[in-house]
């Protein structure tokens, strides 16, 4: 059975601090693809959420349906370094709970 060696990590982050995340998921080594680093793309999109009572929201009010202006971050990763990815996601990222997508790649199949 053939395993995937890369992943591609798709993060939910406000606009504002997407390239602070960029910038420290380079520094580990995440978002090389051939000889080129820190290769990541950005699409906007609009965030809903409603934080429940218990919640301690970056933005928003409690208790109400809130609308961010977002960017998905994709960025490739190395499997081996997934588990220090998502740590330095938590670090850096200001919400809570951040959503990540990790997706396995099969481009290996192609080349």
């Amino acid at each position: 059975m053939q395993t995937f060696t890369d992943v591609k990590l798709e993060i939910f982050i406000p606009q504002d601090h997407a390239m602070k995340l960029a910038d420290v998921l380079s520094e580990i080594g995440v978002g090389v693809i051939g000889n080129y680093d820190h290769c990541v793309a950005l699409t906007p999109v609009r965030g809903f959420f409603r934080p429940r009572e218990e919640t301690n929201p970056f933005t928003g009010t409690v208790g109400e349906v809130n609308e961010v202006a977002e960017y998905k971050l994709e960025v490739n990763c190395k499997r081996e370094l997934v588990k220090d990815a998502l740590e330095t996601i938590k670090r850096v990222h200001p919400y809570e709970e951040p959503l990540v997508n990790v997706i396995p790649l099969a481009n290996h199949l192609f080349g």
